[in-house]
């Protein structure tokens, strides 16, 4: 179980519920956030943010994690639309003169200066109108800092560039392993990396690339077509239980290492 850090106390019960539920189903289903990025197509910086409260995650994101833990999304996303709603009452700020500022003494009118009595009105009519302009100026500043901070995160976020995924209009493809060694690894000539986590349906030369070391290791992928389907899974979790690894048949950094570094069977 993941040491989780302590949710704000004025954070609103229904929020608070809500974020306990997916930090639950993350802890359930042993996914690091990366993994989890790889699964449901939101970035690992995203996830830290809606785990951490930092911001609230969108509906898809919640029925995603709610799948993949095995929990019924239907539940979970009628407690997100709770929590959605706390959300904006939480960050509605109400701009004004606060109720516990003392109260402004106003002399007696006083019959032969009337205008005394409109000036002050006047000034504080301003006063009021300022303080309104101030706060709403303050709010738009923060809201856009937040929207920029938002989307350079998810500009800069490498899993941008993760492997597409299959669709209807995919035209097969047909790789051809290039098998050479290098410094004690194994590589087909399609892909250097090490650490590009490859799961069910991916596509892609790094996908052909792991289906020529999982043949060259003995376990057969299917063909070459860069396409991880039903095969190529099987073969993979083969590898993980040969070299002790967690038999989740998803391909990451350890996957790699075993594949690149195994011994031609």
């Amino acid at each position: 179980m993941s040491r989780w850090k302590e949710l704000p106390a004025e954070l609103h019960p229904d929020i608070h519920q809500l974020i306990v539920r997916l930090r639950r189903l993350k802890d359930r289903s042993e996914l690091s956030t990366r993994q989890l990025a790889a699964k449901t197509g939101y970035s690992a910086r995203s996830w830290q943010r809606y785990l951490t409260c930092r911001s609230l995650p969108p509906g898809e994101a919640v029925e995603a994690l709610a799948r993949i833990g095995g929990d019924d999304p239907t539940r979970l996303l009628v407690l997100h639309e709770i929590a959605a709603e706390r959300w904006a009452e939480g960050r509605v700020v109400t701009a004004g003169v606060p109720e516990s500022a003392p109260a402004t003494a106003v002399p007696t009118p006083i019959r032969q200066q009337p205008h005394g009595r409109y000036l002050r009105a006047a000034v504080m009519a301003g006063v009021v109108a300022l303080v309104l302009s101030v706060s709403v100026a303050l709010l738009l500043a923060v809201r856009l800092a937040e929207a920029r901070a938002q989307l350079a995160d998810d500009r800069a976020d490498p899993v941008a560039a993760t492997p597409a995924i299959v669709s209807e209009s995919t035209v097969p493809v047909i790789y051809t392993c290039r098998l050479e060694q290098s410094d004690g690894r194994w590589y087909a000539g399609l892909s250097r990396t090490s650490d590009t986590i490859l799961a069910y349906t991916y596509m892609g030369p790094e996908v052909a690339e792991a289906q020529c070391l999982l043949r060259r290791a003995g376990v057969s992928p299917g063909d070459i077509d860069g396409v991880f389907g039903p095969k190529t899974q099987r073969a993979v979790q083969r590898v993980q239980t040969r070299n002790g690894l967690v038999v989740d048949g998803v391909i990451g950094p350890h996957t790699w290492k075993a594949l690149r570094e195994a011994v031609a069977k």
